[in-house]
């Protein structure tokens, strides 16, 4: 299965940026058994590098886990070297030829149709569109317009209740930080946490 086929058929991309290592694995393993399956850590979390690894050793082939907020070569060697699978960035950076060259898939952000198409025709998979709070669902209706055939992924204040009006504007999927995990990766509450995966997994298939 390719990236955008799993991106397509999962619809949820669970992001995890936490400050507490131990806990922002627990908490995508936490997803994971609520049914997520679809990972990033950000680079910018505490010990990334690590909770990548830990992550992939623990979960197993059924996540398909990548790291996020990579902006140069070195970040995307270091990533793979860790067990990430695909790369995500917050912009049309060094990092999305790196990754394109080694033959990896990637999430590029972009945000206005010069950077679509800048990712685009940097070899990105799909394109991140961040931060999609700045706009919302009518945005990528709009987006949608003059770049039919790209794969959007609205990423960056997507809450459960904009899910299906994203979807139904023709995202493959939606990508969520805080509104999914809240502060569970800071060592917060898990239990919370599964409670939102509920929600989020049942607004994807709305």
């Amino acid at each position: 299965m390719t990236f955008l086929q799993t991106l397509s058929e999962a619809r949820l991309l669970g992001i995890i940026r936490g400050t507490d290592a131990d806990a922002s694995v627990a908490s995508a393993l936490a997803l994971a058994e609520e049914g997520v399956r679809l990972f990033e850590v950000s680079l910018t979390s505490t010990s990334a590098l690590d909770v990548i690894r830990r992550i992939a050793e623990a979960a197993g082939p059924d996540v398909e886990l990548g790291a996020g907020t990579v902006l140069s070569e070195s970040d995307v060697e270091a990533a793979l070297s860790h067990g990430a699978t695909y790369i995500v960035t917050p912009a049309v950076a060094p990092s999305v030829a790196a990754a394109v060259r080694r033959g990896v898939p990637v999430l590029a952000g972009a945000l206005t149709p010069t950077e679509v198409v800048a990712a685009r025709d940097a070899g990105a998979d799909a394109v991140k569109v961040f931060p999609a709070s700045v706009f919302g669902p009518r945005y990528l209706k709009d987006l949608r317009a003059p770049f039919p055939d790209v794969p959007f992924v609205p990423v960056g204040g997507v809450d459960a209740a904009q899910v299906p009006e994203y979807l139904s504007h023709g995202a493959v999927a939606v990508g969520v930080a805080s509104p999914l995990c809240g502060d569970a990766p800071d060592g917060g509450d898990l239990d919370a946490l599964r409670v939102r995966a509920r929600e989020f997994l049942q607004a994807v298939k709305a």
